[in-house]
């Protein structure tokens, strides 16, 4: 069968039409990384006013709306107040400051189960607000937050010493350092039960309590790191790329190193001042925003602080009604949520490569 060639300049054409025809129409990746951006935003104020409705007993909507428009001084609206709303406060700073260094340190590490949990900042931060209180120097919320500082940086110092050169070795290290210190902080509050009584629901990870205590400078130092975490996405970028490319980029490696450790120190020893050691978050999160994201460092930032806020507001809403009688610890809710997700993750997408 005979063929006629094309006319002359017509293949060019097509040729020139087929490469300009992607320019020509909006990139889709970035409209559905919008759109699901602002579908996290909805459930975050969904899960919020949830947080305010829900809780021993139930407050219809109306009257949420009412304690917080028109505050009349009735036990609904003292409860919704002065309890509801300083706790879904906190369990949101607390989501975005655990998912966040979870992001960070995975990101750093270019490793998948990296987490401030798993790598013992999250115990550290603890076992130094533990020792704090027995020998009576941790009183106020500024020395509660230095002393989680402190614990924070040591443990981060201690297993990465350890574990840097190996993934693997990176995790084995922070899970057998979080089992020591967890083992002397459960020593030290059987030995002084009186000092550790106040103490109780916060060392196993719990919000329970902790809205009536001043949370001030713990939040505001959670506020700041978030906003350093945004602002150290560009170098993180070319981190993410490997050393070698990120040398090549002129990306300074050795400082944003350090500038992350920072910021994940004081986000994991923020947290942990405030709702105790609360694992697993820092863990699914990030796993969760990275598929969203496409390989974007500050989309899966930005999911990040939506989805951990989400996730420990479920989690603390969980806690309040298991139970007909008391509360569960918010950090039992977050691993039994958090397992059955991971293995969904990754039965659903396979392997993250980092």
């Amino acid at each position: 069968m005979r063929t006629t060639d094309p006319a002359p300049g017509t293949a060019g054409r097509g040729l020139a039409e087929a490469g300009s025809a992607p320019s020509a129409s909006p990139r889709p990746g970035l409209d559905r990384r919008v759109v699901l951006l602002a579908g996290a935003v909805l459930l975050l104020a969904v899960c919020a006013g949830a947080s305010l409705a829900v809780g021993a007993g139930r407050t219809p909507p109306q009257e949420v709306w009412r304690a917080l428009t028109g505050y009349a001084g009735t036990n609904e609206h003292v409860i919704v107040r002065d309890i509801r709303v300083p706790r879904t406060i906190l369990a949101i700073c607390v989501g975005a400051a655990l998912g966040t260094a979870g992001t960070l340190i995975q990101t750093l590490t270019r490793n998948p189960l990296a987490e401030p949990g798993i790598l013992g900042v999250t115990s550290g931060a603890g076992f130094a607000i533990t020792v704090g209180t027995v020998l009576g120097i941790a009183g106020s919320q500024t020395a509660q937050l230095g002393l989680a500082l402190v614990g924070a940086v040591v443990a981060s110092l201690v297993v990465y010493g350890v574990g840097r050169t190996v993934p693997l070795r990176l995790v084995l290290a922070g899970v057998a350092f979080t089992f020591v210190l967890s083992g002397m902080s459960l020593a030290l509050r059987l030995l002084y039960p009186d000092v550790l009584d106040r103490f109780r629901f916060w060392s196993v990870g719990s919000l329970a309590g902790r809205e009536q205590t001043p949370f001030e400078v713990p939040l505001l130092a959670i506020v700041l790191a978030l906003a350093g975490a945004l602002l150290a996405t560009r170098p993180l970028s070319g981190i993410a790329l490997g050393e070698d490319v990120a040398h090549a980029l002129g990306a300074r490696v050795a400082r944003t190193r350090v500038a992350v450790l920072a910021l994940v120190t004081v986000l994991a020893g923020a947290a942990t001042a405030v709702a105790g050691p609360i694992a697993f978050v820092g863990l699914i999160v990030p796993h969760l925003a990275r598929h969203a994201a496409r390989g974007s460092i500050p989309w899966l930032m930005g999911y990040t602080m939506l989805l951990g806020p989400i996730l420990m507001l479920v989690s603390d809403i969980g806690a309040r009604v298991l139970l007909p009688t008391g509360e569960v610890p918010v950090a039992v809710v977050t691993a039994f949520l958090g397992g059955p997700a991971l293995i969904w993750v990754v039965r659903r997408y396979g392997a993250v490569e980092l």
